[in-house]
This record gives structure tokens, sequence and C-alpha cells, in this order.
């Protein structure tokens, strides 16, 4: 079993993903994690993030070629604005049958899913253009 170091920069990192709701990309977790820690480097940045996505304390997805990044690891879903980019929670989608109808349909067992919907949000909806 391997052992993970603390790391003050992985944490700043952390509290700063889980703070947010915007499900934002690496470069603005670095500018907001910047003004707390002066000398951390965008690459510094990235690594971390793999690290909390590769064990569970963050979601990366991608959208539109983008990375983004979620604190929340329950599931639930994204909408993605078409127009102006957000992203925003979808959560109690009930989705137990389509799960089991696509295990029945591949003969396995599925393990985990994604899914993003994407279309325009209320307030681009609402906008005269």
């Amino acid at each position: 079993m391997s052992v993970t170091r603390y790391s003050a920069q992985r944490e700043a990192v952390l509290k700063e993903l889980s703070s947010r709701y915007d499900h934002p990309t690496a470069e603005e977790i670095y500018f907001s994690v910047k003004k707390e820690i002066s000398n951390i480097s965008l690459a510094t940045i990235y690594r971390n993030l793999t690290f909390l996505s590769d064990n569970g304390k963050a979601i990366r997805f991608n959208v539109n070629g983008t990375d983004r990044f979620d604190a929340t690891v329950e599931t639930h879903y994204h909408f993605v604005c078409n127009r102006c980019g957000k992203v925003s929670d979808i959560e109690e989608i009930e989705t137990t049958q389509m799960l089991k109808n696509a295990e029945k349909k591949i003969g396995g067992k599925i393990t985990s899913h994604s899914l993003t919907f994407f279309g325009i949000c209320k307030n681009c909806a609402e906008e005269k253009i």
C-alpha cells in the first residue's frame, strides 16, 4: 500500500475547488490559489488536480475540449449552456432503470458513468440578442 504525503499545495487546491460550484478549469484554480501561494505553478495545479481526480477526491470532465473539475464526487449530472458555457449541477435524476437496461444489453457490469446535458441556460434564454 502506498502512503501519500501531506501536501499544503494539494490541500489549497482541494480547498479552493471545494469552495466553488462553477466547475472551474485548472487555470481558474491556479489564479485563485496563486493569491494564497504566490510561487505555485500551473503545472503543480494540474498535477494536484490529476492526483485528486485519480484518487476520488474530485471529478474531471471535458466540456468543449476543456477539462473542468468538480469536488462533488457523489453521482450527479451536469448541464452546459451552449451560449455562455456555464456548467451547472443537475441532481436527483433517476437512472437506475437506464443503467440496468444498459448492463443487460452489454452483458456486463457498469462501474461508473457520466451524463452531460447541453442547451441554453435560463439567463441566456431570457437575454435579448
